[in-house]
């Protein structure tokens, strides 16, 4: 039998070694960003902005979560940020302080939390399923029909938002309660708290997880993007499923937008803005492919982390805003790019 040199086994874990290191390139990069930024500022390891950063990722993995199934389906939602800033300002706005003399309704009763956050999840569902139905019954592409359902939104939410006595000013003076619904946590050890949204991205994480592994729509989406014209050769409704993906999407929206409001403390018409690259980003970043078919819910909550952890250790080390959106939006290439070619070298 013929023994292979060292010099080609050497060769070999050369090769295999560049490929991985290709294929998760953009892992390595954000790896090495992290390490710049501790290298910078030793302080970023500690307990409170460990907890901070489990706190904004919260609710930025229920976004990603949304947006996570559309991709699987091959598909995409511009309209992400918009319809959480439409959620944020009009939960904001129905949950303000009775006692607060900027308050957008003054006759308005004391309303139960969860009434506001299910009337904007209905909202942003029925948004997002309007987007379902243009890509499905049309054939539009998700990128122009979820570009058009952005530009809707927008402008729905300033009109809602700038709007006599008080016009176009931050929507704040929100009820104790509802602030403490976001920004509460639970005492664990010494400065270790879990905080509420914690809990909340984790039930959401589970029923997710529970509907793409353990349910026909799981099967199905995977289904319709990894071969739409097998999946209805093999009687998947494609119309009925692209419906269901786009408006469980939309009730997370609406879900994260209100959690988002009660965490800020405050909303305006540009909450949210550009939040939909981060999502879709951290999506791409944690293993979901945009040609469709591909993805985990795991592969989504450590995207999201990672993602998370860059963009505040990048304002703690205090990189100029403009600057962070630079490398944001060089990582989103770079990720995309990765994705485009191991779907390259699958073919």
């Amino acid at each position: 039998m013929e023994k292979k040199s060292p010099e080609k086994n050497k060769g070999l874990n050369k090769k295999t070694l560049l490929s991985w290191m290709m294929n998760n390139a953009i892992v390595v990069v954000l790896i090495g960003l992290l390490g710049v930024i501790i290298a910078i500022s030793p302080d970023f390891i500690s307990m409170r902005n460990f907890v901070n950063i489990l706190s904004q990722a919260s609710t930025r993995v229920i976004f990603a979560l949304g947006v996570g199934g559309i991709i699987v389906s091959k598909g995409t939602d511009l309209s992400l940020g918009r319809q959480v800033g439409l959620a944020a300002v009009i939960s904001a706005s129905l949950l303000q302080d009775p006692n607060y003399a900027y308050r957008m309704y003054p006759d308005l009763p004391v309303l139960n939390i969860a009434i506001p956050i299910l009337l904007v999840m209905l909202i942003t569902g029925f948004f997002s399923l309007i987007n379902g139905f243009v890509v499905a019954k049309f054939k539009v592409d998700p990128f122009i029909a979820t570009l058009g359902m952005m530009i809707i939104v927008y402008g729905t939410t300033s009109i809602y938002f700038d709007r006599p006595p008080y016009g176009a000013q931050p929507i704040g003076g929100l009820r104790p309660d509802f602030m403490k619904f976001a920004q509460g946590a639970i005492p664990v050890a010494g400065e270790f708290k879990i905080p509420y949204l914690v809990i909340y991205a984790a039930i959401t994480i589970l029923i997710i997880w529970v509907l793409w592994n353990k349910t026909r729509f799981g099967k199905n989406i995977f289904a319709i993007g990894g071969n739409r014209e097998a999946a209805v050769v093999s009687g998947v409704n494609v119309f009925k499923y692209t419906l269901m993906v786009f408006g469980l999407a939309g009730l997370l929206y609406g879900l994260g937008g209100a959690l988002e409001a009660a965490r800020i403390g405050s909303a305006t018409n540009n909450t949210g803005n550009m939040y939909e690259m981060d999502a879709i980003a951290a999506c791409i970043v944690g293993g979901l492919s945009f040609d469709g078919g591909v993805g985990s819910i795991g592969g989504i909550v450590v995207g999201v982390l990672i993602f998370q952890v860059i963009a505040y250790g990048l304002s703690f080390i205090g990189v100029n805003p403009y600057l962070q959106f630079i490398i944001k939006g060089l990582i989103i290439i770079t990720a995309v790019a990765i994705d485009s070619r191991k779907y390259a070298k699958k073919k």
